[in-house]
């Protein structure tokens, strides 16, 4: 039923059946999405994305799963997932979360690796390094720090982040942005907020030409 919906909402979609079918059709061709269930057959969708990002595949994952808990949705974040549906959900609203991964995800065109100051992020290998140290990130971390590097000197707002980084499911969540700046902070020795400025009231900018010292 998804797959004909969206053939008619003008997607191509492709169906599998189990999570080994779909790991090999992920390594195997480019997609532009996986949309993914968790439980699947024989390997859950949580191991089928973690496999994914270890072999390097970054096709955005969208979860569609009838597990509605937070630490669910948290797990399926963490591992590499873009957005995380509940069941039942709504065509439509897959349709959209489907455009809004997309728009928010680098095409082939965007550079592999971003710099701001003295620290280096590799989109690919998920390498981060701060004055050629690595730092080791956890993947939300990741995604928080490339998302604000991808945005040098812009203001983005804590709704935009919980967007973008964690999904829509997490939009209400404004206090989990806060701990995942703290996080990164303490990890990249920005005691100062000589990386990650705070604009009060508003959220947070990154300084592209500036960068915390080493620890």
């Amino acid at each position: 039923m998804l797959t004909t919906g969206l053939r008619f909402l003008g997607f191509d979609p492709h169906a599998v059946a189990s999570g080994k079918e779909c790991l090999s059709q992920a390594l195997a061709r480019k997609h532009d999405i996986v949309l993914l269930d968790v439980l699947l057959p024989d390997v859950d969708g949580f191991e089928v994305c973690a496999r994914l990002r270890r072999s390097d595949v970054r096709t955005p994952v969208i979860f569609l799963s009838a597990r509605t808990s937070v630490s669910d949705r948290i797990r399926g974040l963490t591992l590499g997932g873009d957005d995380y549906v509940t069941k039942p959900f709504d065509l439509n609203e897959v349709a959209a979360r489907i455009h809004a991964t997309l728009r928010r995800s680098p095409d082939h065109t965007a550079p592999r690796r971003l710099k701001a100051g003295d620290v280096e992020l590799d989109r690919m290998s998920h390498d981060v390094r701060l004055h050629g140290a690595p730092v080791r990130l956890t993947a939300t971390e990741f995604l928080l720090l490339q998302y604000l590097m991808e945005r040098p000197e812009e203001v983005v707002t804590k709704a935009d982040i919980l967007t973008n980084v964690w999904g829509h499911g997490f939009q209400r969540d404004t206090g989990i942005v806060e701990t995942y700046i703290y996080y990164l902070r303490r990890k990249l020795g920005d005691t100062d907020q000589a990386l990650i400025r705070t604009v009060r009231g508003v959220g947070y900018a990154l300084r592209a030409g500036h960068a915390p010292r080493a620890e």
